[in-house]
């Protein structure tokens, strides 16, 4: 009986003090972090070969862009972040929830590292989702299988502009919305980030055009096959706009009268 009494007030005490909620809340995200560190250690333990050809495959790419400084065209996502304008941070892995309707993705860094929400981040294949949260040693990503999720991209060729959404069917699609009807378009076309934000260069991959229908007779939905595979990710580059804040109290800003 003093058990569930004590039970019973603790819930109380919780619910009409948003300090203790607070602390709850924050030392249960602490705790989870910790267990999918620790979990993720065991894990990643068992898939070294794996984890090693990735590893081996973004290293491969940061020589080709050193060796290829002036080329002036690539499909390297990471050639648009490698400038004055951006810095990127690696980063691990540690849960990855692809199968729910608003998945979110853990990494092992945070604000200790200078991350900080609305971050963009990528693989050396494209683009993953947006940091929604941090800690001090770790950070969540809103995924782009999310339905919360709206990054700005763009076909590569016709320079079209729309919004990547997900309608939760397959985790290896999401949907390009808003694309006008006059847009030329066609399978297997590519799709990249429209760099119409402070938070993703323009140019990042996304994926290639695999299916497009017609909606309300004025605009395309495009459904985008992902050059991630969002059901595999081990490790993550963190983007950092140095410009971000400038360009936010710049378009924020009213005209003096």
């Amino acid at each position: 009986m003093f058990a569930l009494l004590f039970i019973i007030s603790f819930i109380l005490t919780l619910e009409s003090h948003s300090y203790h909620n607070s602390k709850l809340i924050s030392s249960t995200n602490f705790f989870s972090a910790k267990v999918y560190a620790v979990t993720s250690n065991i894990t990643e333990y068992f898939d070294l070969k794996e984890q090693n050809k990735i590893l081996l495959e973004q290293n491969n790419m940061l020589l080709k862009y050193q060796a290829n400084t002036n080329a002036s065209i690539s499909q390297n996502p990471l050639d648009s972040i490698l400038s004055k304008n951006f810095e990127f941070t690696g980063a691990r892995v540690i849960n990855n929830v692809y199968s729910k309707t608003n998945n979110n993705i853990t990494i092992d860094k945070g604000y200790n590292d200078s991350l900080e929400v609305d971050m963009g981040v990528i693989t050396s294949k494209g683009i993953v989702g947006i940091i929604n949260k941090t800690s001090g040693k770790y950070a969540r990503i809103q995924s782009v299988l999310n339905t919360k999720s709206q990054v700005n991209a763009q076909l590569k060729k016709s320079k079209h502009f729309g919004f990547l959404t997900w309608n939760t069917k397959n985790p290896n699609t999401v949907q390009l919305t808003e694309i006008p009807k006059l847009a030329p378009i066609a399978i297997g076309d590519t799709i990249i980030t429209g760099g119409n934000s402070a938070i993703f260069p323009k140019g990042i991959l996304v994926g290639r055009v695999a299916n497009y229908t017609i909606e309300n007779n004025d605009s395309y939905t495009v459904d985008v096959s992902l050059f991630n595979d969002m059901t595999n990710l081990s490790h993550v580059f963190v983007i950092k706009n140095q410009n971000k804040q400038e360009i936010i109290q710049l378009q924020s800003s009213k005209d003096a009268e």
